[in-house]
């Protein structure tokens, strides 16, 4: 510890700051489904997932360890390039929140270190294998992966409890699947401090290694494994009430059963991922997973306007968020000045987005409130406009009168009798 310089204490405490953003940017990843479905109330949700993210961040190094001695050929890399890439990752991180879009926490930090690396030592410095096989594939395997599970698993659970009609035997299954979805969201929780957390001790594990403090191929010391799981779980309780509400309801409507199918089926490909080594986004996999549990129920829709969004915000976060740790970068070769400039451009990036989500703020008390937040998109607009009207509603509702009026007789109407003299 005698050896940290006043350069590696910002570089450390900057990605703590990332990790806390991780934490309530990714929230809605454990929490979103059970929060919508009404299984658990907001901040008992989100509080529950905390402790399970500092939990999961003490059970396994791997990803830790592809972080920091994989991506980035560690000979040659300075530490003002791990302080670039947190800018961009952080940056990144917030404006997504404020759009609320679920995009990935993950790519944001791959994406701002190899802009950093490239632009510090060139595109030598980047390990293409470990990033073909351990970044991409995943990010496009995971959504499918997570998706075709949940959808299956949706199918399954609904064809199980087809023929239930008893209504004590509905009103207990219903219990049943709640209990359920709250134990899937424990185990998401647990997955996502495995993973995630993880991904802040490698960052900072890296910046020891480039600042003569930890030998090369290190494994992150106890104080980093504690710091990080602590940021990233205060981070989880903060909640990220505006990504929850995209999630929950913003890409479909969830019952239980749904919600149970969809968490299960994430944590299962996450806690895979994480005993592999390979760096996965857990965004991108529960995102898939609440997809395809929309569309493994009968009558169940997508919201493809809002998907379409995630899908360009997941395409976007490792170019864009390269681009701002490069340019981050390049400010940091400069010397002292450099970095100072760099810092203040995050603090204020920070606080200018932060006084944009004021605007219009989301927390727990308005969290499942969808009116005029997310376009229904074409698809379920057109399903919404051939369903029946609901049983009971009153004819004089305003919705069922008819728009076209029933033509009236005129005078000389041959089917009418001719008038008397």
């Amino acid at each position: 510890m005698e050896h940290i310089t006043l350069l590696l204490a910002i570089v450390v405490v900057t990605a703590l700051v990332f990790d806390f953003t991780n934490g309530f940017h990714d929230t809605a990843n454990a929490m979103a489904t059970t929060i919508s479905t009404g299984a658990m109330k907001p901040k008992t949700a989100v509080a529950m997932s905390a402790v399970l993210n500092l939990i999961g961040a003490f059970l396994s190094v791997e990803v830790a360890k592809t972080i920091s001695g994989g991506i980035v050929n560690e000979d040659g890399i300075r530490t003002e390039v791990i302080f670039a890439a947190l800018v961009g990752a952080i940056l990144w991180n917030l404006l997504t929140w404020l759009l609320g879009l679920p995009s990935s926490s993950s790519h944001a930090l791959f994406g701002g270190l190899i802009g950093a690396a490239v632009m510090s030592a060139g595109w030598s410095s980047i390990n293409g294998g470990t990033v073909v096989t351990k970044v991409l594939l995943p990010a496009i395997a995971a959504p499918l992966v997570a998706g075709i599970a949940a959808m299956l698993a949706t199918r399954l659970t609904y064809r199980i409890n087809r023929n239930v009609t008893d209504p004590h035997q509905l009103k207990s299954t219903a219990k049943g699947y709640r209990a359920g979805q709250i134990a899937s969201a424990g185990l998401v929780s647990l997955a996502h401090g495995t993973n995630d957390a993880q991904k802040t001790m490698g960052i900072i594990t890296l910046a020891l290694v480039t600042s003569g403090v930890l030998a090369p191929g290190s494994n992150p010391p106890m104080w980093v494994i504690v710091s990080a799981g602590v940021a990233i779980a205060l981070g989880t309780y903060l909640g990220g009430w505006r990504i929850i509400r995209t999630m929950g309801k913003g890409l479909t409507d969830l019952q239980p059963p749904q919600g149970f199918a969809a968490q299960t089926s994430a944590a299962t490909v996450i806690l895979a991922s994480s005993h592999l080594g390979f760096s996965l986004s857990t965004t991108q996999s529960c995102s898939g997973a609440v997809m395809g549990s929309g569309l493994g129920r009968k009558g169940g829709v997508v919201r493809w306007s809002t998907a379409t969004r995630m899908f360009v915000a997941w395409g976007l976060t490792l170019p864009a968020a390269g681009l701002v740790g490069a340019g981050a970068e390049f400010l940091t070769k400069q010397g002292p000045w450099g970095i100072a400039v760099t810092a203040v451009i995050l603090v204020g990036g920070s606080f200018a987005i932060w006084l944009a989500s004021r605007r219009q703020p989301v927390d727990h008390t308005n969290v499942n409130d969808t009116a005029g937040d997310e376009p229904q998109g074409v698809v379920t607009t057109a399903i919404a406009a051939v369903q029946p009207p609901p049983i009971g509603v009153p004819a004089s509702e305003p919705e069922l009168i008819s728009s076209i009026p029933a033509p009236a007789s005129a005078p000389d109407d041959p089917a009418r009798p001719p008038a008397k003299v």
